[in-house]
């Protein structure tokens, strides 16, 4: 087995691959529209009693605000045990240098570099980064690398379950793309970590992945060798999104680099060798530029947070639950015209006042880094709802994804914006299983996009005959890209029917 998987042999190959044709979604199928009860329209300026504290982001001039009344409740479960190999800081990546790295302290140069953890049994790798030139000085090929080796005194092996990496350019430009998108196909993306996302949500492992590697003692071996590819082009920047699920039949130990190419005897860059990343491992230091340290968890002040990008190991790869009525095993729909809402993705003073933080809590970090995994990226949400009628009448039910302004202070309105900002907050791929009104079973891949403010369209319309329970699945992978939190509203419309 090779010791790295390239996927180019050349370095000039790079221009190419930025000239590439574009992949084309297929044409978006109208969305059908539910009905629901009339929104609350309001005159500005309508604030809640507390200031939004909201990540730095650009924004449009508001025309109205809808203050919806439906509650918010907290997401039943709770993530799993499996650790989650988190690199997203610094998110652009100017400087060469470590990534992330769990590899012991021992002979290494700059010791604060690695975090000394080791995986054992299943573990999740996740890394998103950006390589961004500006003059020509800086046209370096900037590659990635994912290194695993073998601590221990006996084999290991690991198989690699799904995996997908992709870039921006050529792979998964930022296309316009409707805001709900039948794909049965999985090939309606916008940027990369939409497209990584659904890859994985369909079990899928890209072909220059092994399905399994076996380390020998002391013994290393390349996951990932792939470039960020940027050049003197409008835009200037690229990007890589990667997720990986894999299992080990020991302990094992990781690092992401980040490595400008190395040049051969007559001066032309080439792809680094293990042998590179090797000696790169035990010389470099953290690269850079560092992202803006965070605001410590009990910071007591009432101030914009700066929640932080992540470089560490987070613990969680799962929510899985099933959304039900108490000790029940069902769960009553909405009175008519009413709805409520399940918090997804929640973050400190974006908890919708449920008090429910959702963020993956963090097992070992750098000291500039996030304190917790702000957005769960690369995080399965798995939740099945057993909807209820327990009228005597049909009932007509939407379910929607949605994206209210961030707040923590009503847990019994969330407010709205018509029409929504500009700036994207949720791009991904939702998969739905049930039983349509025809008894045919559904399953259903949606690409749906988000803005912040925005209401959405029903991904689910159902008619529940008087006493009918029927279960609906939603899953999804939080994509990176993605800004939280995100409601799940179930609503019954006005009406019998």
């Amino acid at each position: 087995m090779p010791s790295f998987f390239p996927l180019f042999s050349t370095l000039p190959l790079l221009a190419q691959l930025q000239a590439a044709p574009t992949p084309i979604a297929p044409t978006p199928i109208a969305p059908t529209l539910s009905p629901t009860s009339a929104p609350i329209r309001i005159p500005l300026p309508y604030r809640f009693p507390r200031p939004e504290s909201l990540p730095p982001q650009d924004t449009l001039p508001r025309q109205n605000e809808i203050l919806s009344l439906q509650e918010v409740r907290s997401l039943p479960g709770k993530l799993d045990d499996v650790p989650v190999f988190n690199s997203n800081s610094p998110e652009l990546v100017l400087n060469e240098g470590i990534l992330l790295s769990t590899f012991s302290t021992d002979g290494k140069r700059v010791p604060k570099a690695h975090l000394n953890y080791r995986f054992n049994g299943r573990f999740d790798i996740f890394s998103h980064h950006i390589s961004k030139v500006s003059i020509d000085d800086q046209l370096k090929a900037l590659f990635q690398g994912i290194l695993i080796t073998n601590p221990s005194s006996q084999p290991v092996t690991v198989d690699v379950m799904q995996g997908a990496s992709y870039l921006t350019r050529p792979d998964a430009l930022f296309l316009p793309i409707a805001d709900t998108t039948e794909d049965p196909i999985g090939t309606v993306y916008s940027g990369p970590g939409s497209r990584v996302m659904n890859d994985i949500l369909r079990g899928r492992r890209q072909g220059w992945l092994p399905d399994f590697m076996t380390l020998n003692p002391g013994e290393s071996r390349m996951l990932l060798n792939l470039p960020i590819p940027a050049g003197l082009v409008t835009p200037s920047s690229n990007s890589r999104s990667t997720l990986i699920r894999l299992n080990s039949s020991g302990e094992v130990q990781i690092a992401s680099m980040a490595m400008y190419a190395p040049r051969s005897a007559d001066g032309r860059e080439r792809v680094p060798m293990l042998a590179d990343w090797q000696a790169f491992l035990t010389h470099s230091g953290l690269a850079g530029p560092r992202d803006r340290t965070p605001t410590p968890l009990n910071d007591p002040r009432e101030t914009q947070i700066v929640y932080g990008r992540v470089a560490g190991v987070a613990k969680g790869s799962l929510w899985k639950a099933t959304l039900a009525d108490g000790k029940s095993d069902r769960l009553a729909i909405p009175a008519q015209g009413r709805a409520f809402s399940y918090a997804i993705s929640t973050i400190k003073q974006g908890t919708f006042s449920t008090g429910q933080i959702q963020s993956a809590p963090i097992l070992v970090r750098y000291d500039d880094t996030a304190y917790l995994a702000n957005g769960n990226y690369g995080i399965q949400y798995s939740l099945t709802l057993p909807l209820h009628n327990a009228t005597a009448q049909s009932q007509r039910i939407t379910l929607s994804l949605e994206t209210p302004l961030k707040q923590d202070s009503s847990r019994d309105q969330v407010l709205f914006i018509n029409p929504p900002d500009a700036k994207i907050f949720f791009r991904g791929t939702v998969r739905l299983r049930y039983v349509d009104d025809n008894a045919h079973n559904q399953e259903r891949y949606v690409h749906v996009v988000q803005r912040r403010g925005q209401q959405g369209e029903a991904l689910v319309t159902l008619i529940l005959k008087p006493s009918e329970v029927r279960p609906v699945e939603v899953d999804l992978l939080y994509p990176p890209d993605a800004t939280p939190p995100q409601l799940l509203t179930i609503r019954t419309a006005a009406g019998s029917k």
